[in-house]
């Protein structure tokens, strides 16, 4: 039998039988726990390694959403949001409790959401004791003492050890994480990778917020500078989002998933960060580097051999190599992680094409299509079989997370835009120049700070634009601290021709990807394509 605080927190979930209940343990206590269980190592700066399994990152095709009267006509199904059988939930969750039976499991109340009037509380129920830590680091924490023998807004029953039977329980595969928001759980199992946790939820707030609270979710980060002046960074990987929002001289609000809400302020969904740790090196993020300390985690990297030094370099599990800690590790983070409306709205893109400028404003229109296009491109050599840049579209910078139809977020986005007209949208090319890749270089991370820095100090507001001629963006015609003839992408090619044949190629990507958009898009949206025909000399 459970005592009466455990009995009270896990009756509503199913649970009245566990060999074990640990509940709300601190950082160090469950440390200790996942040494004594063998579930990680301690680095030699403290951290816990700890390894996911077989799952070494999310995996969105075996991510359901329960359909139901509740979610049937408001959620985006497809290949993002697969619908889930009630009954299959209901016998699955059943079989999970039956599972955990003789299991010590851990349990936390934690929330989401750094604005009160937003915030979703929460209850963690974890098989594995670094896990809980895991969830520790990442949502909000209570302050010490607080009563949170609350009832839950949402829940998460988190078993990495149970695997469903995929002929029985209606999975595609032996591993599931299932959204109800019905019954207002998470239900994971059969994959030891934690950020299942984490974009569970930020799912769920995705749903809620733009559904139930006219608040716009976003996949972003963001900070403030001294005189309160907002700015968000949306990026897919490799654009360089953590990168160019950690900067010292202004404060983060967060790293990854934030709100902007009807009375025009932003915050932090998250109370940590969960950041790539691949080629970490203290030279280029310290601010990540001296995160990694107690309490913090360390997710399927490796020692230098015969140290418990972490080889930053080691990719033999995995390319996606994380860490996870509070936000409060950052020694510029803002806590409460709110602030007021962005002045500033970066769109980071890695265009391998060479087309875009390294740096443009978009009107309302075009910050609309750009972020619903949500547009990158990968590289030779960052994939098997990629021999040449290849384009990467995600609805919003973030379409694996979105339980509703992309145009209802750029709706959003172009309504605050209403709300709020002193914000500015810019497009940062941090790709490449002079060519394509292979043919041009990469963008200096010099330039590209320094044109994110006039933004940011307002020192663009009276400077010539001049529109491009297939995107349709607005150009600087000179930035402080950046050479002007790279400003404009098409001079720096050493054959013109060859760059408008580019540019209305990529331009012709950009609206094939947007079809399957179109019909759901309103004018105003669809005024923001690329005009794939023009030649951007004429």
């Amino acid at each position: 039998m459970l005592d009466s605080a455990a009995n009270a927190r896990l009756a509503p979930l199913g649970i009245s039988t566990a060999a074990q209940v640990h509940l709300n343990l601190s950082p160090a206590a469950l440390v200790e726990e996942a040494l004594r269980r063998n579930e990680g190592t301690l680095t030699d700066n403290g951290a816990l390694m700890a390894d996911t399994g077989a799952f070494t990152g999310r995996s969105p095709k075996d991510r359901f959403v329960v359909k139901d009267a509740n979610t049937a006509d408001n959620v985006w199904w497809g290949d993002i949001n697969i619908p889930f059988e009630t009954d299959k939930f209901d016998q699955l969750h059943q079989k999970m409790v039956k599972y955990l039976e003789d299991k010590e499991i851990y349990v936390r109340d934690a929330y989401a959401g750094a604005n009160p009037d937003y915030e979703l509380k929460l209850r963690v129920v974890n098989e594995l004791a670094w896990h809980n830590l895991f969830c520790y680091n990442m949502f909000l924490r209570p302050t010490e003492g607080a009563d949170t023998s609350w009832t839950p807004d949402f829940s998460i029953i988190c078993a990495p050890g149970f695997e469903a039977d995929p002929a029985v329980d209606g999975t595609r595969q032996k591993n599931f994480a299932i959204l109800n928001f019905t019954k207002k759980m998470i239900l994971i199992g059969g994959t030891g990778y934690a950020g299942e946790m984490k974009k569970g939820i930020f799912g769920v707030l995705n749903y809620l917020l733009p559904h139930e609270h006219n608040t716009l979710s976003m996949h972003c980060s963001a900070n403030v500078g001294a005189a309160g002046d907002t700015a968000v960074f949306f990026g897919l990987s490799g654009t360089g989002k953590t990168t160019l929002s950690a900067d010292p001289n202004r404060g983060l609000i967060g790293d990854d998933e934030h709100g902007w809400t009807p009375d025009k302020g932003i915050f932090n969904f998250e109370g940590g960060c969960y950041a790539k740790v691949i080629d970490l090196s203290q030279e280029k993020e310290p601010q990540i580097w001296d995160a990694i300390r107690f309490g913090s985690i360390v997710e399927n990297t490796r020692f230098v051999e015969g140290t418990h030094t972490v080889d930053y370099a080691n990719k033999s599990v995995t390319e996606n190599t994380r860490t996870a800690y509070p936000i409060h590790y950052i020694d510029n983070a803002i806590e409460p992680s709110v602030a007021d409306a962005p002045k500033n709205i970066f769109f980071l893109t890695a265009d391998a094409f060479g087309v875009l400028p390294p740096i443009s404003k978009l009107d309302k229109s075009h910050a609309m299509y750009h972020f619903m296009s949500g547009y990158t491109a990968k590289v030779a050599g960052t994939e098997m079989g990629i021999t040449e840049p290849q384009t990467t579209f995600s609805a919003c910078f973030g379409a694996v997370f979105l339980p509703l139809h992309p145009t209802k977020y750029a709706e959003m986005l172009g309504q605050k835009m209403d709300e709020n007209p002193d914000v500015n949208v810019w497009l940062i090319n941090t790709g490449w120049t002079g060519g394509s890749y292979g043919t041009g270089s990469r963008m200096k991370l010099s330039y590209t700070r320094a044109m994110i820095t006039a933004a940011l100090n307002g020192e663009l507001t009276d400077v010539e634009f001049t529109k491009h001629p297939i995107f349709g963006v607005e150009v600087p015609v000179s930035v402080p601290g950046v050479p002007t003839e790279i400003l404009d992408p098409r001079n720096t090619w050493s054959n013109s021709e060859e760059y408008d044949k580019t540019a209305s190629s990529l331009a012709e990507k950009f609206v094939k990807n947007f079809g399957k958009y179109a019909d759901y898009a309103n004018e105003e949206i669809l005024a923001g394509a690329p005009k794939a025909q023009v030649v951007a000399g004429a």
